[in-house]
């Protein structure tokens, strides 16, 4: 597994409320995560960056109990931990209050991509030369895409699409949405919160993902972000699976 990563503040924002991290681990596995926070001066920063943390202590502990089969439940526990650890820091500190933050967490291993969110931060499947999205955003656009009231193109105009529905941090339960998916070869999981996807189309990020070196992938799309506004945060990061991976699975 390879992973690639970059973080940048955009054009319009004062300070980097996004945050991520992503590690290799033993046997070709990886997990990574990506969040996107919200709330207050400092509340946002604050939250994104618990959650990672939180994420990262719960992995370097618990990952040589998870046994296969039991991914789904090893990740909802991880968001269920990091959940709180975000809540009980914006409960328990007055300038924190109401901060929280999306979520997006990834494991890849023995072929297939497990995946948990809350918010509107997504994971996408790169695979032979299209773009899957994996996530389905939990906001209010995307309830109203749903039901048929608007179009997916509607929606990235929305006045209201900023409106999350779901996040960490914000009460003292989640209920996050799993999602798995096959990978092989040559595939590319992408993570990364709406600082990219609103300003850069499915088809322009597949197309970037088809012809640019892995490594240069991320900054490529970054700067394909800052060009077209750059108007929130851009945080992305790539997991690409290798030959070994998937044979040793």
């Amino acid at each position: 597994m390879k992973i690639a990563a970059i973080t940048d503040i955009g054009s319009c924002r004062q300070e980097n409320q996004d945050n991520y991290c992503a590690q290799q681990m033993a046997g070709g596995t990886a997990w990574g995560i990506v969040c996107d926070g919200m709330g207050g001066v400092n509340g946002g920063r604050m939250a994104a960056r618990i959650a990672t943390d939180t994420m990262q202590k719960y992995f370097a502990r618990q990952i040589r109990l998870l046994q296969p089969g039991g991914e789904k439940s090893f990740l909802m526990r991880g968001f269920d931990v990091t959940n709180r650890a975000v809540y009980d820091k914006a409960t328990s500190d007055p300038e924190m209050l109401g901060m929280g933050t999306t979520g997006v967490c990834a494991y890849v291993g023995s072929g297939l991509a497990h995946i948990v969110h809350a918010g509107d931060s997504r994971a996408y499947l790169y695979h032979e030369g299209g773009l899957r999205q994996i996530t389905r955003d939990h906001s209010m656009v995307q309830q109203l895409v749903d039901s048929g009231q608007i179009t997916r193109e509607q929606a990235t105009l929305h006045p209201q699409k900023n409106l999350i529905t779901r996040a960490l941090g914000v009460a003292a339960n989640i209920v996050p949405e799993y999602n798995r998916c096959e990978v092989e070869a040559g595939d590319i999981l992408l993570l990364c919160t709406d600082g990219l996807t609103n300003m850069v189309q499915d088809a322009e990020i597949a197309r970037i993902l088809q012809e640019v070196p892995f490594f240069d992938a991320t900054r490529i799309l970054v700067d394909r972000a800052l060009q077209a506004g750059g108007q929130d945060n851009i945080t992305v990061l790539l997991m690409g699976v290798e030959i070994t991976e998937v044979n040793n699975g």
